[in-house]
């Protein structure tokens, strides 16, 4: 029983049961999750400052003050030396490595204490708004990139004609377009979009020619015996052979548009979640910091696994997507 156990974990491309499935993938999240418990919660690890509990006769430290070992030992030596009171700490770690209940707390503090500034935003608010975001950039980004990227795959003198430019283009960083999207579209959330769909188009276009290209050509060969014209081989053969798959390139082309989003936010006026995560930086609420950064994790996982489900439900033929 052991060792068949052992071999459905370690087989190559081995179907998995649904157990090991979810053991792995809790597993996936333990353990990132253990190590910041131990460098958060164990001193001898690492924590490489002193949180001052008493100031003592040092002048400078402050009650909740994070000063370098180094730094307190030479104070502390000092005060010695001076028979003055000493100063008292505890070990921590630096401001910007809250421990975990600090980031668990903030997942709820973030939504009911009130921005700390009179111009901040909640939590809320900002992820809406950098929802928005991704959601029309990709949609314009799908809707031009899905049906080149056909094409491009099923014909190859149209290939020929537009991907090399593709190639140079995808090859351009999208944060060097700011200014100039800005220049065209103003400071608010159209040149944030413009950058989602330059991030993602051409990869968009080349993944998907990539795809459809690996589609049997046996498939087509059949259609154009049976007489099928131009038109009805992309209608017919193409788009309904690469389903499964255009349906997975896009959940993974999804998560790269989220990788675009902090860059996106920072042009023209600043926005979304980027400006929720600047303006906790700036008061040094990192534990809020955490949280939003966590939180876009989550949201952009949580829409994997949706999409993943409908996929199973919409392509039950497919073996990949059943995995």
């Amino acid at each position: 029983m052991t060792v068949n156990r052992r071999m459905e974990w370690f087989g190559v491309r081995r179907e998995l049961s649904q157990r090991a499935k979810w053991i792995l993938g809790i597993g996936s999240f333990a353990l990132p999750f253990l190590v910041w418990c131990v460098v958060s919660y164990i001193p001898f690890v690492w924590h490489p400052q002193m949180l001052i509990t008493s100031p003592g006769s040092v002048d400078y430290f402050q009650v909740g003050m994070r000063i370098d070992k180094d730094t307190f030992a030479d104070e502390l030596a000092n005060a010695h030396a001076k028979h003055a009171a000493l100063p008292v700490g505890e070990p921590a770690n630096p401001v910007y490595l809250p421990a975990p209940h600090q980031v668990l707390r903030a997942f709820y503090t973030a939504f009911t204490t009130p921005p700390a500034s009179h111009d901040g935003v909640w939590l809320h608010q900002s992820l809406w708004h950098s929802v928005q975001i991704i959601f029309w950039g990709f949609v314009i980004s799908s809707v031009i990139g899905v049906p080149i990227g056909i094409i491009c795959g099923t014909y190859s003198a149209f290939a020929r004609l537009q991907e090399p430019f593709f190639e140079f283009f995808r090859y351009l960083p999208a944060p060097a377009f700011g200014a100039l999207m800005v220049a065209i579209l103003g400071i608010y959330d159209a040149p944030k979009i413009a950058i989602i769909v330059i991030g993602t188009l051409f990869q968009q276009v080349l993944i998907i020619a990539n795809t459809a290209r690996k589609l049997d050509y046996g498939l087509f060969e059949a259609a154009m015996t049976l007489g099928t014209k131009k038109l009805r081989l992309l209608t017919h053969v193409a788009i309904p052979g690469i389903l499964p798959d255009l349906y997975r390139d896009q959940r993974i082309l999804l998560g790269w548009a989220w990788t675009y989003l902090i860059v996106a936010e920072l042009v023209g006026t600043s926005s979304g979640i980027t400006w929720y995560i600047t303006q906790q930086a700036r008061y040094e609420h990192f534990d809020n910091v955490y949280a939003a950064i966590m939180m876009i994790g989550i949201i952009g996982l949580g829409t994997d696994i949706v999409l993943a489900f409908i996929g199973r439900k919409l392509f039950s033929w497919d073996r990949v997507l059943k995995a």
